[in-house]
């Protein structure tokens, strides 16, 4: 099921409410999940190889004190920091700016204006070893945790209770 944003996350405890998590695609929610994204988000760093090194230690750390509490939903918002860091270390190695398009190209009309549009914008990629360093650490780390038995059987487990 897709990643549900009309939910008022502003007012919704995840860890007291687990029926309303989807886990969506990706990244999905990682900014918007609480209580976890303020547990989480405080280590998230990835400006230096020895930072992304602390930070992805300390945001796995966090993985595996969850996936020992049986607490899915704050694993899977873990591993969603460890994948963000890993795209956003990327990004800022393929673009000093941090920004892949000139423009956003979402903002086309049509599909196929988009799928023009990213052709169009798109900015030239500029390799920055620190940043591809960073994002080699959070790949790592973001694959450990994607391939943990545990974390995928409590995320089979969320499904099958919820459905989400």
């Amino acid at each position: 099921m897709p990643f549900d944003y009309t939910l008022d996350f502003k007012k919704i405890n995840f860890r007291a409410s687990p029926e309303l998590y989807r886990i969506g695609k990706g990244e999905q929610g990682v900014l918007l999940v609480e209580p976890y994204k303020s547990e989480i988000l405080p280590h998230w760093r990835f400006k230096t190889p020895e930072i992304a090194r602390q930070s992805a230690d300390e945001v796995y750390r966090l993985f595996l004190d969850y996936l020992a509490q049986r607490d899915f939903i704050g694993a899977d918002m873990a591993r969603k920091f460890l994948q963000m860091g890993y795209t956003r270390a990327r990004r800022y190695a393929n673009h000093k700016s941090g920004r892949k398009y000139a423009q956003n190209p979402q903002l086309e009309e049509s599909r196929e204006a988009e799928k023009k549009a990213r052709a169009k914008y798109l900015l030239p990629n500029t390799e920055d070893p620190v940043k591809a360093a960073s994002a080699a650490i959070f790949k790592e780390k973001w694959d450990e945790a994607k391939n943990n038995e545990l974390y995928k059987q409590l995320a089979q487990e969320h499904l099958t209770k919820f459905g989400k």
